[in-house]
């Protein structure tokens, strides 16, 4: 049976990092072979490392912030940053080091529950277009073709101006933008697997269309939705945070990136350039690291096609 590998290769990815075909291999041996992989894809290795690390903030930074993320201080108000105040105060007296931490927290829940939704929702849709076709197919990417007509981000800016402002809107605004994308990705891919002979085959079995569709067929079909989600990972970051920015969705006093860059940019001429330094850095970075784990998985998905 001619089964695709390009549902597993993140499986084959990580084995390249963690397992051998030799059971007794030593330490110095494994060690050799991550060195190995970390030099042949650095940037991806670089961006892996930056992601754990935010993530590590996310779980503990609450723990470790020596502030709340709300907590006020009418004594130290734009405070430069010093050995009390690491990235300095705003305008409010609060500490922008445990805000910085708090909207860790924030930010990366909203990015993962806007890939994850998007992809969930996008593959699901896709996967049916591509496999039943005909007129079904018609309208969905009709529909797909007049919500790609509009940049994510401004999809998402009226999905949210909508539904008014909270956490749970925003999420629902962005992940609706990038559902287009998961949509045409997965149909691609399943309108070319569902000519290839293992699908025949489930078929001349006595398989459902439906067993075939989801077991057989969708796992084949999502590598290039697996890197699509990665990359909207980076780009769901830089939409709350813009959203944020222009006073949708998230809003202050809550502890979030775009919500501190906001409020920094007031203070951009006055000389405090700490208030907006810190979280405009913390929201470049994030999207970097994701763009670049999202890059060397569509390298090494090259890489196993050939």
């Amino acid at each position: 049976m001619d089964l695709s590998i390009r549902g597993f290769v993140w499986i084959n990815m990580a084995a390249e990092i963690t397992s051998t075909t030799d059971k007794g291999m030593t330490g110095a041996a494994r060690l050799k072979k991550f060195t190995n992989f970390l030099r042949t894809w650095p940037l991806l290795s670089f961006g892996l490392i930056v992601i754990g690390f935010y993530l590590l903030i996310a779980i503990i930074g609450p723990e470790i912030a020596p502030f709340g993320s709300t907590e006020t201080n009418p004594s130290a108000i734009l405070q430069p940053p010093s050995e009390e105040f690491l990235m300095g105060t705003d305008k409010f007296g609060r500490d922008i080091f445990s805000r910085v931490l708090y909207a860790t927290r924030l930010d990366l829940s909203v990015a993962f529950s806007v890939a994850i939704s998007a992809f969930l929702i996008g593959s699901i849709i896709g996967a049916i277009a591509g496999y039943y076709g005909g007129w079904l197919d018609d309208v969905v990417m009709r529909i797909v073709d007049v919500l790609l007509a509009f940049p994510a981000f401004i999809l998402a800016m009226a999905i949210a101006g909508v539904l008014g402002d909270s956490v749970t809107n925003i999420i629902i605004a962005i992940a609706i933008a990038y559902v287009p994308y998961f949509i045409r990705l997965t149909r691609g891919e399943m309108l070319s697997n569902r000519t290839k002979q293992y699908a025949d085959a489930a078929v001349s079995v006595g398989n459902p269309r439906w067993r075939v569709m989801i077991v057989h067929l969708l796992p084949n079909s999502l590598t290039p939705s697996f890197v699509q989600m990665t990359l909207v990972l980076g780009w769901a970051i830089l939409d709350a945070a813009g959203l944020a920015f222009l006073g949708l969705g998230i809003t202050p006093p809550t502890a979030e990136w775009g919500v501190m860059v906001a409020e920094g940019a007031q203070r951009i001429i006055t000389g405090e350039w700490w208030v907006w330094l810190f979280p405009g850095v913390a929201i470049v970075i994030a999207a970097l690291a994701f763009s670049l784990v999202g890059d060397g998985l569509r390298d090494i998905t090259a890489r196993e096609e050939r």
